[in-house]
């Protein structure tokens, strides 16, 4: 059996074929698409069946945003990825669309040791709950349950709830926010954006001094990439002040996701992200932060937590729920 495996987000668009043995995958094909630079799924997929000439049996896309009846609006591209529009272009009679964090959740015992990276070893429990929280051009989160046998992922839009400030600095943050977008989400502080975003507030409302070299690099790139990497090299202190904010509040969502869902089974933290900045997220700060839960803190640190470093993970996710699963009728 083949599958068609598709990883749907903001920034990227990544498809891969499958060849599914004894459960497990080999690669046949795989493409990465820049999501802005075409038009719509469709168009995606036809440009990678066409370039490959492959066929498949099933298939899966996992896709930023909530999906409901087979069928999303992605948050932060103008796509609707539909399931029935994506079988009849591929001639199926079904494709299962997922949220992307799902797909996160579905590839991780594909996984081996040297694709993660430990913050904190934590107290395994087999049995326990598992969450993924995911930064990226977005913020993602899902969770998934022991059923007795294995772990059943569920999906969740945990990335937009309220963003809850911890002290001044983070309450002047959020007045900040809340002057321009109204409602802040998480995702406002935690994603590529929201290293912008913080980056803005410090420069504007704290007036902490700008690099113009740094500028200068955030207007010819990414500019998320561009602080992380100035703040990494020590060469500006507005971008070092905006990393360290920005690992603490990605640490602090990391202990609320750990609370919600009493992931005794672990954390694992993913996204573009988590491993561009894996030497501050090793640091002190992001711990301190995912177990500064008052009368819960002991229960923090006993949680196992982990960097996802493969970023395949969710194109290998969605490979293996549609050779695992089929939803028909």
């Amino acid at each position: 059996m083949r599958v068609l495996a598709g990883d749907i987000g903001g920034t990227s668009a990544r498809l891969a074929c499958f060849a599914v043995h004894d459960g497990g995958l080999e690669t046949v094909a795989e493409r990465w698409y820049k999501s802005g630079e075409h038009g719509s799924p469709i168009e995606v997929v036809r440009n990678f069946m066409d370039e490959y000439g492959v066929t498949v049996d099933r298939a899966c896309f996992g896709v930023a945003g909530p999906v409901l009846e087979g069928r999303v609006q992605t948050p932060n591209l103008p796509w609707i990825v539909d399931g029935e529009e994506l079988a009849r272009t591929l001639a199926l009679p079904e494709v299962m669309v997922i949220n992307d964090l799902e797909a996160n959740a579905h590839g991780i015992d594909l996984l081996g040791g040297e694709d993660f990276a430990i913050l904190n070893p934590g107290v395994t429990s087999p049995g326990g709950t598992i969450a993924v929280i995911s930064a990226g051009t977005g913020l993602g989160v899902a969770f998934a349950y022991w059923d007795g046998t294995g772990h059943r992922p569920l999906p969740s839009e945990g990335g937009h709830a309220d963003f809850a400030p911890r002290n001044e600095l983070e309450t002047e943050l959020l007045l900040h926010l809340r002057a321009t977008h109204g409602r802040v989400s998480c995702e406002r502080v935690v994603s590529g954006p929201g290293l912008r975003n913080i980056y803005r507030f410090l420069r504007d409302c704290k007036h902490v001094p700008e690099s113009q070299e740094v500028a200068a690099e955030m207007l010819a790139d990414d500019p998320s990439r561009a602080i992380s990497r100035a703040a990494l090299d020590g060469r500006c202190e507005l971008c070092i002040r905006t990393l360290d904010l920005f690992v603490s509040l990605y640490g602090a969502e990391a202990g609320n996701v750990a609370l919600r869902y009493l992931a005794t089974g672990g954390i694992y933290v993913g996204g573009g992200i988590a491993p561009q900045i894996i030497d501050k997220l090793k640091e002190s700060a992001f711990m301190m932060a995912f177990t500064a839960k008052g009368r819960l803190s002991p229960l923090l640190e006993t949680i196992p937590v982990r960097v996802i470093l493969n970023e395949r993970t969710a194109l290998l996710g969605a490979g293996r729920c549609a050779a695992r699963e089929r939803r028909v009728g």
